[in-house]
């Protein structure tokens, strides 16, 4: 199945994320504003134990439609998980992680959707 859209492969990532619970996930649109990526989809988790559930299920679940992962990046620590898709880029924290290093602020001329799942 091939995704049509960017904006729709970002929304497939935050239902994955929110699949396995996530929380405060967040759609970044970066179009027009970063050289690397269209989007941004930042989540939290309570552990790093729920950090690689979602991204387990989040690979998972775009493997099974024909998206390949480019690149991951933060697995083993579980704490930032980062899942590169191209034009689509998942952040995956636990809490206070993602409050220390805060994208949102850092990336704040984004358009920013808040999921609700």
């Amino acid at each position: 199945m091939m995704i049509e859209t960017d904006s729709k492969l970002a929304e497939i990532m935050a239902k994955a994320a929110s699949d396995k619970k996530a929380h405060d996930i967040i759609i970044m649109d970066l179009s027009g504003i970063s050289p690397v990526t269209d989007y941004f989809v930042i989540c939290s988790a309570n552990s790093t134990t729920q950090v690689q559930a979602i991204a387990d299920h989040l690979e998972e679940q775009l493997e099974a439609q024909g998206i390949k992962l480019l690149h991951k990046e933060g697995y083993r620590e579980a704490r930032w998980i980062l899942m590169d898709y191209g034009n689509c880029v998942a952040h995956i924290f636990v809490d206070e992680d993602r409050q220390f290093y805060n994208l949102e602020r850092l990336w704040g001329d984004a358009k920013q959707i808040s999921y609700q799942g």
